[in-house]
């Protein structure tokens, strides 16, 4: 009766792997409990989350390594691994909101978000042009929300553009607007097969963990532009920022409990040395509280079989 802030179903994005393959779960070691699944097998994931009430799946790619090129150009194939996996879940489970990844990571042999220059500088105008070429596929194949996670400069109002001028006005944009270059990304990258190709670091494009004034900045430009929603990311080191950014621009807010906070948790539960299902529902219900209106989570199927009493 006198809880300020309430958890629900309806507040989950769950974030998946897709592999190429035929009825495949590839267990991730630095991610106890989440796997890589083929297409079909993601399909069934999509129908468990429509079953427990979450609204909507984000889907990643395990690309194979002879796809990655200098150029990226299977991010933007209408046939890649993730174009295939948003038609078949949309053609099984057709009211559950797809959300893709919009960046050039798992497509790029040098493991960085953007196009690389021979000289190792990230080539930002480039890269934008490609992102909106991606989105633009992405949309075709029926995704409803496009969240471009590279930060480069520019590539919201060139992806808004390019959705609008090919009619895709009802497809969303949830932008990443502060991204962290943070060391809590590690068990993701070794989700995608992207952290023995990155070459450098990302500090060139991702934001300062020391700042905090820029993210307004950064969130200010892509509403601008035509974001529909702003992403803080890592979550749970930043809800501070989650904090503000709700409370000076009001806009729909969300951040990601990314792979390195979901295994610190599920790592130290499976030891013993905390309660991981207390802690599991602790660490959302601060997102909540600061201002977050969702949230991308690997525990949603765990969180939601919890509230309901499964």
């Amino acid at each position: 009766m006198v809880e300020e802030r309430v958890l629900s179903t309806g507040d989950l994005i769950w974030p998946l792997f897709v592999r190429d393959g035929s009825g495949l779960c590839e267990p991730i070691p630095s991610m106890p409990g989440v796997d890589r699944l083929s297409v079909d097998e993601t399909v069934r994931a999509a129908e468990t989350a429509a079953s427990l009430g979450i609204p909507a799946i984000c889907l990643f790619p395990y690309t194979d390594a002879a796809l990655k090129t200098v150029g990226c150009e299977e991010a933007w194939n209408p046939q890649n691994l993730t174009n295939r996996a948003i038609r078949a879940i949309k053609a099984a489970v057709p009211d559950i909101a797809v959300m893709t990844d919009v960046a050039l990571d798992p497509y790029n042999i040098h493991g960085h978000d953007g196009l690389v220059r021979d000289d190792g500088v990230i080539l930002n105008d480039e890269t934008v042009e490609a992102l909106a070429r991606m989105a633009l596929v992405q949309a075709e194949a029926g995704a409803d929300i496009l969240g471009p996670s590279d930060m480069m400069d520019g590539r919201i109002g060139a992806i808004r553009n390019a959705l609008e001028s090919a009619g895709h006005r009802d497809v969303a944009i949830l932008s990443y607007a502060a991204k962290y270059a943070s060391a809590f990304y590690g068990p993701f990258r070794d989700a995608v097969g992207a952290s023995g190709a990155l070459k450098g670091d990302k500090k060139t494009y991702q934001m300062n963990p020391a700042n905090s004034d820029e993210a307004l900045r950064l969130v200010a430009r892509d509403l601008s532009e035509g974001a529909d929603m702003i992403m803080v990311k890592p979550g749970m080191p930043y809800l501070d920022i989650c904090r503000r950014l709700k409370d000076a621009f009001g806009a729909p807010t969300f951040a990601y409990q990314v792979s390195g906070e979901y295994a610190m948790i599920r790592g130290a539960a499976e030891r013993g040395w905390i309660d991981g299902e207390r802690a599991m529902v602790e660490s959302l219900i601060g997102f909540k509280r600061a201002g977050c209106d969702g949230i991308l989570t690997y525990f949603a199927p765990d969180v939601a079989r919890l509230l309901a009493g499964g």
